[in-house]
């Protein structure tokens, strides 16, 4: 899944004031040749972002789709050249489901391009039929996701600390999704170290940021 990654510049103003003095020019000189070898400068590689950074990037637009949408589930992802690393990650993948109109939406954030499969920024894709919250899958209220995935992170990352130890099993892929279901009283992070074969995951809640037993 692709999405557009939307990149805001600031500009700033800087105001010289007249001096009698004749070296003043000098640093007026000098100090637009700094300005400009930083715009000169190259920018770094992309990095990974927070769950929270990547979910508002998507909310924006779906709330534009559908202003009664509600969030279903938002997940981790992978780009090449993006390392994802404590709880932040180069794509997330959120979907957003609109009760009025029965149809559900997938929207996915990308710090980076891995073309064809992934652009950067934010990409909406069709929306598709949905027949509404279940036991199973619900949907949650954006104020009860107070726990970013870095919080999440760390928490599922202390429990899992004796397994993680070994060292075949700290260099093991780590994914995140956020989801709410009937049997949890509030969102969950699902905090996956491995995979569901052998791997070890942990549940913790998005609005307390506390453990959540299995």
């Amino acid at each position: 899944m692709d999405k557009i990654f939307l990149m805001k510049a600031a500009l700033a103003v800087a105001v010289v004031g007249l001096a009698a003095c004749s070296s003043e020019p000098a640093k007026t000189t000098e100090a637009k040749a700094d300005t400009d070898s930083a715009k000169k400068a190259p920018a770094g590689p992309p990095e990974p972002v927070l769950a929270k950074t990547a979910f508002y990037e998507m909310y924006t637009p779906a709330h534009a789709w559908a202003a009664d949408m509600m969030p279903i589930s938002l997940k981790s992802g992978e780009v090449a050249g993006v390392k994802n690393s404590d709880g932040k990650a180069g794509v997330w993948v959120a979907v957003f489901g609109s009760p009025s109109q029965r149809m559900a939406r997938t929207y996915t954030y990308s710090v980076a391009e891995e073309l064809p499969t992934i652009a950067k920024g934010v990409k909406a894709e069709a929306p598709e039929p949905w027949a509404g919250p279940t036991t199973a899958v619900e949907t949650f209220q954006t104020s009860d996701f107070t726990i970013d995935s870095d919080v999440a992170y760390k928490t599922a990352a202390g429990k899992a600390a004796d397994w993680l130890k070994e060292p075949e099993n700290a260099a093991k892929p780590v994914s995140m999704s956020l989801g709410a279901a009937a049997r949890f009283p509030a969102p969950v992070w699902y905090i996956l170290f491995g995979n569901t074969k052998s791997g070890y995951f942990v549940y913790v809640s998005a609005t307390t940021g506390s453990i959540i037993a299995k």
